[in-house]
């Protein structure tokens, strides 16, 4: 693809999620990925610590930047949230973090938000130099619309007010039109921030389903059909090929700002690499 088609220019400096699961595909990925790439890892309750700071080393050793999770609602006390900041910073990957609520209904520890880490000043103390934050184009199934745009605000205030640069990684999509009328509506608020909007990297249709269904995506006949891929065969694969072109023709950076792309890996974060890798060939 040509380096100045608009989505080939949407795709430079793309960023990619992996969990721990995914640590033996850091080197295929790796080999695939332009140099210093964030790569985000996961904060999974079936992990433990050790297993994201080895994953979060491991994306460093391989020449790309980690970008580790930090999910408020599952920390049970500050001291829980500076040991994992400690032992991040212990293999230098703390330079940029991804803060999250978490999907706990009722918070482990005093945290109930992303707000409530940010806001408590700490993150500065250990190295951090950039953190990103969600958004959520077809809003949250368990948050009212007006509290996810007040806790952007909040969000964007506070992390200003600390001088730490931010980007807004919004959770994953099939359908341009909501993406494109949020990200607007972003703008309209005085809200900056570069967005990295979510898409699902290449995987097999029953599974992006699954995971669109878990997360209150929405994903009707028509909507993945002009995604690409029909409600009638499941057992397929799907890419975010359509997604993309259709997002880089349509994005005005006088309305849109500064926009780019993160590869959620449902289908692992090595397939995904190599079919970023190939697109932008």
């Amino acid at each position: 693809m040509l380096a100045t088609h608009p989505a080939a220019q949407l795709l430079q400096d793309y960023s990619i999620e992996m969990t721990a699961r995914d640590l033996p595909e850091v080197p295929a990925a790796a080999s695939q990925l332009a140099p210093g790439t964030r790569v985000n890892v996961t904060f999974l309750a079936t992990e433990s610590l050790e297993q994201r700071v080895e994953s979060a080393k491991a994306v460093l050793d391989a020449g790309l930047t980690p970008v580790p999770h930090i999910a408020a609602r599952r920390l049970k006390s500050e001291a829980e949230l500076r040991e994992s900041l400690s032992a991040l910073q212990e293999v230098g990957a703390t330079k940029q973090l991804f803060v999250v609520g978490g999907d706990p209904a009722t918070p482990e520890g005093p945290y109930g938000s992303s707000f409530d880490v940010i806001e408590t000043g700490i993150l500065p103390e250990y190295g951090v130099e950039h953190v990103s934050i969600g958004g959520y184009p077809e809003g949250h199934p368990d948050i009212a619309t007006e509290v996810l745009w007040q806790e952007l605000d909040k969000k964007s205030r506070s992390l200003a007010a600390q001088g730490l640069p931010a980007n807004i990684l919004t959770q994953f999509g099939f359908d341009e039109e909501p993406i494109l009328q949020w990200i607007a509506a972003v703008r309209e608020r005085g809200i900056d921030s570069k967005i990295r909007v979510g898409l699902p990297g290449p995987a097999g249709v029953k599974r992006l389903l699954n995971f669109a269904r878990r997360f209150g995506v929405a994903s009707s006949a028509g909507i993945v059909k002009k995604y690409g891929f029909s409600l009638t065969n499941l057992m397929g694969t799907a890419g975010p090929d359509k997604l993309i072109e259709t997002l880089g023709s349509q994005l005005d950076p006088k309305i849109h700002g500064d926009v780019g792309i993160h590869f959620y890996t449902f289908g692992g974060v090595a397939a995904t690499s190599e079919w970023a890798a190939n697109y932008l060939r």
